[in-house]
């Protein structure tokens, strides 16, 4: 059982019943041994039929009799892969696509139906042939970009509204790229040359990424990240750009007392350690112990000791009121600024789902500015793109709370470019090339009592 298709076909069946992409991949690539070559390609048809499912069900609307939730639902996942390759996979020789599918067909119980699988690729070859772009697509720009980019509609719009129809096909776009890897050096344990000549004696390719002092991004792929030279030794740790961002922008110094009110899994919080030469006390509050376990291994290869564990909800810990001389409420969000690192993510989240965040939002900021000592600061930053679950909260919280105000960067600030006329932190993808982040720095002015 060592075929990439099948095990792609597995996965994906488990996905089409609920099951997380990540979750379903790693189950059946534990199961089955694959070399490398194969593991990769399998990735890629899992998560790439994931990423593309509302173009790929386009396909088999326009091309076959029967609309796509009118197939056998294994049959549509088999579909699917053939389409993929064929539209989005260039080195595969297209005759293997279709030779490759028909067989996958044959083997999971759709023998009778071989030839219709090898005449709707091959029609779509045919079509491809005469034009560029095979598909038809709605005059409705929404539509239009939904189908093309494979987004729900919802989403579009949202994007719309805040940056117009160019922009919005150029993020659609940069969000169904592979995303890449992000180191964050460990300061206390190495410095960026070292760990950027250990990485190229392994013949690992990195680049150094602007306005960030640690930061290295992987440019050719590392296979196993915890095989890299100086994973055991702590030297650095895996954070996308934008988040190691976030804890510049609280500006943690040495000997403070800092909250990171959902810190769980802890790339926010080693760093801030990290920051603080790891000097002070650091509470990391998170509500899911297993989650927080994973934070406990982080610190420990990176050899800090500065974090304090504590389990429970930031919305009932009254034992932090007005400790905290920085407090990170890193909220739990819908993710739509890292929509290109969780396949599924695009079709698991709704508008009312985006609602019932934004009020848990709101509960938590209330809650947590309770935590930060007069004069103190907190900063808000979440990895999703919708103004309810950002500018909404932020707005909401300073109008019923006149105490604090917004701190945006200094002017000349690195940190400055990303910076918005009202003083917050927006980072769009396809202009920066990291994850879409909203982030503030607020403080607190006076003693509200």
């Amino acid at each position: 059982m060592t075929n990439p298709r099948q095990i792609a076909f597995i996965a994906l069946r488990d996905v089409h019943k609920g099951a997380y992409a990540d979750v379903a991949l790693d189950r059946v690539l534990r199961k089955f041994k694959l070399p490398d070559s194969d593991r990769r390609l399998a990735t890629e048809l899992v998560y790439g039929s994931v990423r593309r499912l509302r173009t790929l069900d386009a396909l088999i609307d326009q091309l076959a009799t029967k609309k796509s939730h009118q197939q056998p639902p294994e049959l549509r996942t088999i579909l699917h892969l053939g389409f993929y390759q064929l539209r989005y996979q260039e080195r595969i020789p297209p005759s293997a696509a279709v030779n490759t599918t028909v067989e996958l067909a044959k083997e999971n119980g759709f023998s009778g139906l071989t030839g219709f699988v090898n005449g709707l690729l091959r029609q779509y070859l045919r079509l491809k042939e005469k034009s560029p772009e095979p598909l038809q697509l709605p005059d409705n720009p929404v539509e239009c970009l939904g189908i093309l980019h494979s987004f729900p509609d919802w989403i579009i719009q949202v994007w719309l509204d805040q940056i117009g129809l160019v922009e919005t096909e150029k993020l659609c776009e940069w969000m169904n790229q592979t995303p890449t890897i992000d180191l964050r050096i460990n300061p206390l344990r190495t410095n960026l040359e070292q760990v950027e000549t250990a990485l190229a004696s392994a013949g690992i390719l990195a680049n150094r990424i602007p306005h960030l002092p640690q930061a290295l991004r992987l440019t050719s792929s590392p296979g196993g990240i915890q095989n890299l030279p100086g994973f055991t030794e702590g030297w650095w740790v895996v954070q996308d750009a934008s988040a190691q961002l976030v804890s510049h922008l609280l500006d943690p110094q040495p000997g403070e007392v800092v909250i990171d009110t959902c810190a769980a899994p802890g790339g926010k919080t080693t760093y801030i350690a990290e920051l603080m030469q790891d000097q002070g006390k650091i509470w990391a509050c998170d509500r899911t112990a297993s989650r927080l376990r994973k934070l406990q291994e982080n610190a420990r290869r990176l050899n800090l000791h500065s974090i304090e564990i504590c389990t429970g909800d930031s919305r009932n810990l009254p034992q932090f009121y007005n400790i905290g001389d920085r407090v990170l409420l890193d909220a739990p969000c819908s993710g739509l600024g890292t929509l290109h690192r969780h396949a599924d993510a695009r079709w698991r989240q709704t508008p009312e789902s985006i609602q019932e965040l934004s009020l848990l939002q709101k509960q938590l900021l209330s809650h947590t500015s309770n935590f930060v000592k007069n004069g103190g600061v907190l900063v808000y930053a979440t990895c999703t793109l919708h103004l309810a679950e950002n500018e909404a909260v932020i707005s909401g919280f300073l109008a019923e709370n006149p105490e604090w105000q917004i701190e945006p960067p200094a002017v000349g600030s690195p940190y400055s470019v990303y910076s918005t006329p009202q003083g917050w932190l927006k980072v769009w993808p396809h202009r920066w090339d990291m994850d879409g982040f909203f982030m503030v720095r607020l403080r607190k002015t006076n003693d509200s009592g």
